[in-house]
């Protein structure tokens, strides 16, 4: 029986018509103030509408809805480069950053600034005539990427990005036979069926199974568990296409990899004819003090995945940079993977001008700066409550907190969030807390940070006291049962 949408709406508290029930968004929407009783209006209508027409398990998932829902936090506006307002007016120092997209800060002006022009003149590409702005910023990432990368593909995420790599990799290899991927547990590289094959976390997985055949993980940072498995793949006559890594693990919990790590990769995919895919997707545009975190290290990838803080936190946008070897397997047919909204004019135009503000700004540098600055503090801070943290680690401005136990990193988030600090735990656990600002927080508002965290341990400390070490090492024997 078909979906009576006419129906649905009139479930609304006014029985309103989906005519008048757009007029009251759009309304909202051109409001630049709101008066109490629109603030508890929209409260209430964005409450609802998560729970009948979202999704319900967001309101028990986010720690900025009260226990049964009865109360959430609702977005409204950002206040400055690096806050946010709710629509109760209560200000937020945004340590999450939108899981990285807000690298040159909340509606940076010289983004906005192109994005509305161009919005002006012509916001979506024909697709037959050629469009200048994806051309000069293929042009422009040719030159700030490592090494050889030169060619680029468009998408409007990540997951996108991720999918294009690996296609580019598959349609690279299948000549010379190969058509394994080797990736590591902790992974995450997207959800959609082929970058959900090179994630790692088993909840993300198993609802899904069987995903794409020929996908391997091995431990991160463990270069003979690789080669390891190489070996193995040899030995049952399987090619390996290429190894997926990104630099520093994100969604599996700020995890740096030893020194010489990434190096030896770059190593063995050369001694195996492999190609090399970093997915630098939250870690590429000056996160961790350089432009790419490859370039920490001296490794130049075939395959550069890219997305988040690329559109300035203004439009989304994903690039898949290669070099020309590579991505000639495209040059005789470019149908062969194409996106309608992929490179369109006002994401082009934002991805153009957050290049040039992270340039001219200097950006990476000052993530180096204050990224040392902060991690170092919270280092000291969290060196006196070994019962409730494992350690605070990081490089640049993507760092965080390891508590022992779920609940404790949960309790800290909800804790911060309550002081008006926004940080999240990572898609793979509570247990450890990310720490990932605009490039563009000063000095004092580190201080903020650090000043807070350390009170919000104190209270931890009498809430948990001496037993959360040891009730951790059950809790971590049951999560790992689980798995």
């Amino acid at each position: 029986m078909p979906i009576n949408k006419e129906r649905i709406l009139s479930r609304q508290p006014d029985h309103c018509s989906p005519l008048e029930y757009s007029q009251q968004a759009l309304k909202w929407i051109m409001s630049d103030t709101l008066s109490q009783e629109d603030v508890a209006a929209l409260n209430q209508e964005t409450l609802d509408a998560f729970r009948e027409y979202v999704n319900p398990g967001f309101l028990e998932y986010r720690k900025s809805v009260t226990s049964g829902g009865s109360y959430g936090a609702v977005e409204w506006r950002a206040n400055s480069p690096n806050t946010l307002l709710d629509t109760q007016g209560n200000e937020y120092l945004d340590c999450l950053g939108g899981y990285g997209i807000f690298s040159v800060g909340h509606r940076n002006p010289s983004v906005l600034a192109a994005v509305e022009k161009q919005l002006s003149k012509q916001p979506l590409h024909s697709q037959e005539l050629l469009d200048p702005l994806r051309a000069m910023l293929a042009k422009t990432l040719a030159a700030i990427t490592p090494g050889k990368l030169k060619y680029s593909f468009f998408g409007n995420s990540g997951t996108e990005s991720v999918e294009a790599a690996l296609k580019l990799a598959k349609a690279y290899q299948s000549p010379r036979g190969k058509f394994s991927f080797i990736a590591t547990n902790g992974a995450f590289h997207g959800k959609s069926m082929g970058s959900l094959s090179a994630t790692a976390k088993p909840a993300f997985r198993k609802p899904f199974m069987p995903l794409l055949p020929g996908f391997h993980h091995v431990p991160f940072g463990d270069i003979a568990a690789m080669w390891e498995q190489v070996k193995q793949c040899h030995e049952s006559g399987e090619g390996i296409a290429a190894v997926i890594l990104e630099p520093i693990q994100g969604e599996g919990g700020v995890i740096v990899p030893p020194e010489q790590y990434l190096p030896a990769v770059r190593a063995l995919c050369d001694e195996i004819g492999a190609l090399l895919i970093l997915d630098e997707v939250q870690t590429g545009m000056g996160r961790t003090g350089k432009m790419f975190a490859c370039e920490h290290y001296g490794v130049e990838p075939d395959i550069l995945c890219l997305a988040k803080a690329l559109g300035g936190g203004v439009m989304p946008i994903g690039a898949t940079v290669a070099t020309e070897e590579v991505f000639s397997v495209l040059f005789e047919n470019p149908f062969l993977h194409t996106t309608t909204f992929g490179g369109n004019p006002l994401a082009c135009a934002a991805a153009l001008a957050t290049v040039n503000v992270l340039l001219s700004e200097k950006l990476p540098d000052r993530a180096a700066q204050n990224g040392a600055f902060l991690l170092n503090g919270l280092k000291k801070r969290v060196a006196g409550y070994s019962e409730l943290v494992v350690e605070a680690r990081g490089l640049g401005l993507l760092q965080s907190i390891e508590f022992r136990q779920n609940e404790i990193g949960y309790d800290f988030a909800s804790e911060l969030f309550r002081q008006g600090i926004l940080v999240a735990g990572t898609l793979n656990n509570s247990k450890t807390v990310r720490i990932e600002p605009p490039l563009t927080i000063t000095r004092e508002q580190c201080g903020q940070v650090l000043a807070t965290v350390e009170q919000v341990l104190a209270g931890l400390r009498n809430k948990w006291g001496k037993g959360a070490k040891s009730k951790s090492v059950s809790a971590s024997a049951d999560n790992a049962m689980a798995l």
